[in-house]
């Protein structure tokens, strides 16, 4: 029998001149975004300004974590305690963690099958809800049809916060994700498609909203040290109505970055070409439904996700245990019990009594997860759809 011994943890190495990089900003001393001579642009100036040319967008705000950039994006599009928030119900832990920490209150929408928002769902609640805000989350890398998104904003007069985080390099219909809404955000975390460990990214046209976020994220009345940033008279009333929220990038993680995001489309090229490797192998079996993917959608697909449907809890419990056990990592979104990274709708108790939500509890039950690292090579790939194939035939034949 077959086993995969690779980490599935693993990423690939900072490249070798974000590493002189990083260390030329520690020989200085100068690791805080501020501390530059006149005239200089720091390591986070130059990041927000070469990140923003990327997406084609004037102006970009580096973070402390991708999570604090959605709550500092919720802040400066004007989010208030006790407002109404429309978010996906799929999704990770710190989007509604941040709807929370703004004070406001999330209505959660359902999931379609193609594990994007849905969109009727998201119309009747729009209608119904009183909500001015979408925060929506292009979970796990799929984009949902965003004209017919955009519709629906335009409707119901919806402020769309983009959570990036999934879909840096993304596009639909040739513009990128990131580029629909009033703000958009994005994650650096390890696990991302730029690693500093932690950062986010933050980005908008919006003059008033970007002075705001510039305030929030710490920038006291250094704001005109902004680079990628609106001119000073933005900030001319803003900068005595909004609060400090310190979360600001460090010049050694932008050092990091940069080079990374030199490499970003060759990146996500070769993270496709391993999914599809992968999505060839699972979409033969049977058993296994592969979510369709619009053509209009230019994924980055860092990770696959595929249902069985019918399958029994018991059996989506074998096919992770004994992919694990063979050096395969699979996530299961149905687990009842939040489990490292992903957790269910309902065990976010902190948002009080949340009404069921039967289509994402359907979608989720028979949805499996996994990472593609980019240190797999495509054997590995082949290995690790093979290994998945076999488990799932093999839990199929045990009803």
């Amino acid at each position: 029998m077959k086993v995969f011994n690779k980490s599935f943890t693993h990423q690939e190495a900072i490249p070798e001149q974000g590493i002189a990089a990083a260390l030329e900003v520690m020989r200085s001393g100068r690791l805080h975004r501020y501390n530059t001579a006149d005239g200089e642009q720091s390591q986070v100036d130059l990041l927000e300004l070469e990140f923003a040319a990327y997406l084609g967008v004037p102006y970009c705000l580096a973070c402390a974590s991708g999570g604090y950039a959605l709550h500092v994006a919720m802040r400066a599009a004007g989010v208030q305690p006790g407002d109404k928030v429309l978010c996906n119900a799929f999704t990770l832990a710190p989007v509604p963690g941040a709807i929370h920490n703004s004070g406001a209150e999330p209505v959660l929408v359902e999931t379609a099958s193609d594990y994007c928002i849905d969109a009727p769902d998201l119309e009747y609640k729009a209608e119904t809800s009183g909500a001015k805000y979408l925060l929506l989350s292009h979970m796990r890398g799929h984009i949902a049809d965003m004209d017919r998104i955009m519709a629906i904003c335009e409707r119901h007069g919806l402020c769309l916060i983009e959570d990036c985080a999934h879909t840096m390099g993304a596009s639909w219909k040739g513009r990128k994700s990131g580029t629909f809404g009033d703000v958009a955000c994005f994650s650096t975390q390890t696990y991302k498609h730029l690693n500093a460990g932690e950062g986010g990214l933050l980005t908008t046209r919006d003059d008033s909203l970007m002075a705001r976020a510039i305030i929030c994220s710490g920038s006291y009345m250094l704001y005109a040290r902004h680079a990628a940033a609106p001119p000073s008279q933005a900030f001319d009333n803003i900068r005595y109505q909004t609060p400090n929220f310190s979360g600001r990038m460090d010049n050694l993680r932008a050092a990091v970055l940069r080079p990374q995001l030199a490499e970003l489309d060759r990146r996500c090229a070769r993270w496709n070409r391993l999914h599809a490797l992968i999505a060839a192998t699972l979409a033969a079996s049977p058993w296994v439904l592969m979510p369709a993917r619009a053509p209009q959608e230019a994924y980055v697909a860092s990770s696959v996700q595929f249902s069985l449907p019918g399958f029994s809890d018991a059996q989506l419990r074998r096919v992770v245990d004994a992919c694990a056990g063979r050096g395969v990592v699979l996530k299961w979104f149905g687990e009842p019990e939040p489990q490292g990274y992903t957790s269910r709708y309902d065990s976010w108790r902190y948002l009080g009594d949340m009404p069921r939500l039967p289509q994402t509890e359907a979608v989720l039950h028979d949805l499996l997860d996994m990472r593609i690292p980019l240190t797999f090579s495509e054997d590995d790939c082949s290995l690790i759809a093979s290994i998945i194939v076999d488990e799932v035939q093999a839990a199929a034949a045990r009803t």
